[in-house]
């Protein structure tokens, strides 16, 4: 594994300054989550920083690499291909950060539109995305008030408004993202 200040610098070239700082954000949100509800919190850290590193490609880079990689492309990935950046990210962090850890690209893979089996590390991930100290929307409170006592509240209720902004802007809803939700609600764990 490269050294984490050379990740660091790697991404400072790569990403946005905004999209660098997020992912900083995400980083320590994740490792605070992480120690809360039993995860790694040096897995945390380290898949919260890079969980973003694929996410300023183009959404032709994103379905070129994806290809290259072997990486399914279903219907609702080729329409709305800025969600394979976390597959493609995962990737990227094995070959370009030589991070060969599976918890740990599993967790960035399934950072965008989760699955119906996540792992407590993958959803300290998903969260600390979801409520990192730069997030402004409605709703981003409660969010940390339940990611502070209960992650698979939290968890549903990510779930819950991912999908409804995604209705709201007549988008397209991955079925990994409703899969996550009802394995949640069904108490699968």
């Amino acid at each position: 594994m490269i050294e984490w200040e050379e990740i660091e610098n790697n991404l400072r070239k790569t990403l946005s300054g905004h999209r660098f700082q997020h992912s900083v954000g995400v980083s320590v949100t994740a490792e605070d989550l992480a120690k809360r509800f039993g995860a790694d919190p040096v897995q945390a850290r380290l898949a919260g920083l890079l969980h973003d590193c694929a996410r300023d490609m183009s959404n032709n880079h994103l379905l070129q690499s994806a290809e290259t990689f072997g990486i399914v492309v279903d219907t609702v990935l080729r329409r709305v291909p800025e969600l394979l950046h976390a597959p493609v990210g995962a990737q990227l962090v094995r070959e370009r950060y030589k991070i060969s850890d599976p918890a740990v690209c599993q967790a960035i893979a399934r950072h965008t539109v989760g699955a119906k089996d996540m792992s407590v590390l993958d959803m300290v991930i998903y969260l600390a995305d979801c409520i990192e100290p730069g997030r402004d929307f409605l709703g981003v409170h409660e969010l940390r008030r339940l990611a502070a006592v209960d992650l698979w509240a939290a968890m549903v209720k990510a779930y819950d408004q991912s999908i409804i902004y995604i209705i709201q802007q007549g988008g397209l809803v991955h079925p990994a993202t409703i899969e996550g939700r009802n394995a949640l609600l069904l108490g699968i764990r």
